[in-house]
């Protein structure tokens, strides 16, 4: 972080040293400069910033210094509404800085400025969290940015609730006191517990398990200091869909323990480690693995723990895609297999003119040839003969997809194949588009094309809590499984994916992904395969082509598996 100044300093143990004197020996000029400004009283008039010219242009780094200083140095010595005058929302910030206190029963705050990066400046919090003669530390980095104030253009802390904590969002609470939902002891299936420490992609897994589980798995709560999400409330005590996607409640602190439930999941514990090792293979990394047959989930894992892209993400699939692209093909004669089919090198549809990677075509080739080479124009060369919404349809009703049903023992995303016309109709039949899915998505898409049968995944068996899991409108027919297996065999065997598939067949399949994404140098690359009875789907974000990139992480889980 290189050389850091402290906004204030501490002063003997426990003893935290605040007010004007104390601020301007360790940070020099910078509080007398800020009082200076008048962003600490809050008191300027609306005359007076009638008449004073506006501030424009960039900031300097005097600037960006002298506004961080004034919040950070108001904020440690308890000053919420000084702190909150130095923000582009003061009723905003003093509303969660009051809660910080109040709410958040946290004492002896000492915050560290770090080095300033154009705007943005870094910070260390330390505090203590005291709760009824309970106490413990609490400490983390956060940021904040300093923007131009819009009325007279002075610099100010621009306000969101990440910059009191990094994982607040807007309506969260920082809550101290008796948690409202007990702990749980998530075990794998075999009876192994699952902890952070062991398996560090399962901290928003295991914080869903508890947000849905933890009232009925027969625990007592403890005391803690926790971020209560505004989306979350009430979610834990509803079942399935929708509800299953509010973000969970996060434990920061925990001051005394409470008594853990015990909730059983599908998760095989080899097979979770391996996908913890795989995802560190490859920055921006997700990975799911599951049991074709019966749809549990056995690895979950994210080379970022923060956001869950792996059961959450809303992201392009790219080529993936054209698994259920090609179902709908086949089923309406549009395709045969082993059939000539047109792979141009360049094909326009609605006013768009799309074209295959490094601008190929194939000249005399079957519809296998071209699903193997990933032929985007062998799809939007079919658009023409299709209605707005038949991709939309077998999605649903094959895949069972985008209709936010899926229940599957925390939060997840069921995929999006919106309706669409024209060009975007086109584009979404290649991954591109308004179409959205993710790693569970992909994988149960590939099940689906193994089985025939669409099983809707999930990490705690319906029978804990006795709901519905999601089903299929249909299978589909004999006919159409056996080309999609066909083409999904020889992709593995001499397509695109073939070095990632190397020595697992003869009963697998994949398909590869490269899916664009505006202001991105490299798409994202994609990957979904099955061996035997698991199927697996894996994105990197900005990694390139899926072969090269999601391929051997997904095919590492099916070789341990296997």
């Amino acid at each position: 972080m290189g050389k850091r100044r402290r906004v204030v300093e501490r002063k003997g143990r426990g003893q935290l040293v605040v007010g004007a004197v104390a601020a301007v020996a360790v940070v020099g000029g910078t509080l007398a400069a800020y009082s200076a400004y008048g962003g600490a009283s809050g008191d300027r008039t609306a005359a007076t910033a009638d008449h004073k010219a506006v501030k424009k242009g960039p900031l300097s780094a005097s600037e960006v210094r002298r506004a961080a200083t004034a919040f950070l140095t108001a904020w440690q010595g308890g000053k919420d509404g000084r702190a909150a005058a130095a923000t582009d929302a003061p009723e905003a910030a003093k509303a969660a800085l009051t809660g910080y206190h109040k709410d958040a029963h946290l004492t002896d705050l000492a915050l560290t400025r770090g080095k300033r990066s154009g705007a943005t400046v870094p910070f260390g919090v330390k505090a203590t969290v005291s709760y009824k003669g309970r106490a413990k530390p609490l400490a983390y980095r956060s940021k904040l940015t300093v923007v131009r104030r819009a009325e007279d253009g002075e610099p100010v802390v621009g306000w969101r609730p990440s910059v009191l904590h990094p994982a607040l969002e807007d309506g969260d609470r920082l809550v101290a006191g008796p948690a409202g939902t007990p702990p749980i002891k998530a075990v794998d299936r075999s009876g192994g517990e699952l902890t952070t420490e062991k398996y560090p992609s399962l901290g928003t897994v295991l914080d869903g398990l508890r947000e849905k589980y933890g009232r009925t798995a027969g625990g007592k709560a403890g005391i803690e200091l926790r971020i209560v999400r505004k989306a979350a409330k009430g979610s834990g005590q509803k079942t399935g869909g929708a509800a299953e996607d509010k973000t969970p409640d996060k434990t920061l602190v925990t001051l005394t323990e409470g008594t853990p439930g015990t909730v059983r999941t599908t998760l095989d514990a080899a097979l979770q480690a391996e996908a913890e090792r795989q995802v560190l293979t490859k920055a921006k990394s997700s990975v799911v693995l599951l049991r074709a047959s019966t749809g549990e989930i056995l690895a979950v894992a994210n080379q970022s723990h923060g956001f869950n892209v792996a059961l959450q993400g809303s992201l392009a699939p790219g080529s993936t895609m054209k698994i259920i692209s090609s179902t709908l093909l086949f089923e309406k004669g549009l395709a045969s297999a082993e059939k000539p089919h047109p792979c141009p090198k360049y094909s326009s549809y609605g006013g768009w003119k799309f074209q295959n990677d490094d601008k190929f075509s194939i000249q005399g080739g079957t519809f296998k040839a071209s699903f193997a080479r990933s032929c985007n124009t062998a799809f939007i060369s079919q658009a023409k003969k299709l209605d707005d919404d038949d991709l939309t349809g077998v999605a649903q009703q094959v895949y069972g997809l985008g209709r936010n049903n899926w229940a599957i023992g925390v939060p997840s995303l069921d995929g999006s194949v919106p309706v669409q016309s024209g060009a975007q109709m086109a584009a979404s039949l290649i991954g591109q588009g308004g179409v959205r899915m993710n790693p569970l998505n992909m994988a149960s898409v590939v099940a689906t094309a193994k089985t025939g049968v669409f099983h809707q995944p999930y990490l705690v068996a319906p029978s804990v809590d006795h709901r519905t899991l999601a089903k299929a409108d249909r299978a589909m027919s004999a006919s159409v499984q056996a080309q999609l297996k066909e083409v999904l065999r020889y992709t593995a065997a001499a397509g695109t994916a073939a070095e990632a598939m190397a020595g697992l067949g003869p009963d697998d399949g994949a398909k590869t992904g490269s899916a664009e994404v505006d202001n991105q140098d490299k798409p994202n690359g994609w990957f979904t395969a099955w061996k035997g009875d698991l199927a697996g789907a894996g994105v990197v974000l900005a990694g390139g082509h899926g072969g090269d990139t999601a391929g051997p992480i997904v095919a590492a889980l099916l070789r341990a598996g296997s």
